[in-house]
């Protein structure tokens, strides 16, 4: 069974509304293979914020309603998905962001990948682009 680091940019589209939403049936897929067991996730803790600040975002833009969101944060928060520490990543983390002109946010994912002997799936084609042929990084469109 596959480890699999996931980052909020996957994670937000089982919730979010999948009219114009790219690679929803994708995040879709991984998830079903989740819940039939064929892979694990595990995410930083940095996961949870930048979901709940996706669903935020989604509802201020009028995507979706503040309540569709709060729901999805609360099903989201059943999910027992294994949740380390930045703290715990977060010199690896800094180093491949120095190293990759990449956000410290988006390599905390890459470095947690890389402790766990995983990849990351990411929903975000630049940073899989920029990093895939040096890091366990894999783009979700092409998984």
């Amino acid at each position: 069974m596959s480890l699999l680091v996931i980052d909020a940019s996957v994670a937000a589209k089982w919730f979010l509304p999948p009219s114009g939403e790219p690679l929803y049936a994708e995040a879709r897929n991984l998830l079903s293979a989740y819940a039939d067991g064929r892979v694990r996730f595990a995410v930083p803790d940095l996961f949870w914020a930048e979901c709940a600040n996706i669903f935020w975002k989604a509802a201020r833009q009028g995507r979706w309603t503040v309540r569709s969101a709060e729901v999805s944060i609360g099903l989201l928060k059943q999910r027992p998905f294994p949740t380390t520490s930045a703290l715990d990543v977060l010199e690896e983390a800094f180093r491949i962001a120095a190293t990759f002109d990449r956000s410290v946010y988006d390599s905390l994912y890459v470095a947690l990948a890389v402790r766990l002997k995983g990849y990351l799936i990411t929903a975000d084609e630049r940073l899989a682009s920029a990093l895939a042929a040096h890091l366990p990084v894999k783009w979700l469109g092409s998984v």
